[in-house]
């Protein structure tokens, strides 16, 4: 999928084009996992540090499915890994779209990115 200049982040869903549910069930959690060292500032490893995701990959869920937020900074910081993610997301014909998730409402737990 090529992405437009202006969108500011994609979402890698966990259902592929055939509307399968993709497997495994911790798919998300792992590619965040493996993109966690590519966040503004660079790679990070303070001692006592705890592992965290990368604000550029973060794993959540949207009504149900499991998701992959990937902000669009990551393409023009590390253009390398935005392939692999994008990749990624082609092999697996897993379903992609553009968008900006909006930040839940006091009181609304959870609502992020529904619309």
């Amino acid at each position: 999928m090529a992405v437009t200049p202006t969108a500011k982040q994609v979402f890698i869903q966990g259902i592929t084009r055939g509307g399968r549910t993709f497997r495994p069930s911790d798919w998300a959690e792992r590619l965040a996992g493996v993109m966690s060292q590519f966040r503004p500032g660079g790679a990070q490893a303070a001692l006592g540090s705890h592992i965290s995701y990368s604000p550029w990959c973060v794993p959540t869920v949207m009504n149900g499915v499991k998701v992959v937020i990937v902000h669009t900074d990551l393409r023009d910081a590390e253009p390398m890994a935005w392939d692999f993610v994008m990749n990624f997301a082609k092999d697996n014909e897993l379903q992609v779209s553009e968008g900006c998730a909006l930040p839940d409402q006091p009181g609304q737990a959870g609502t992020a990115g529904k619309a």
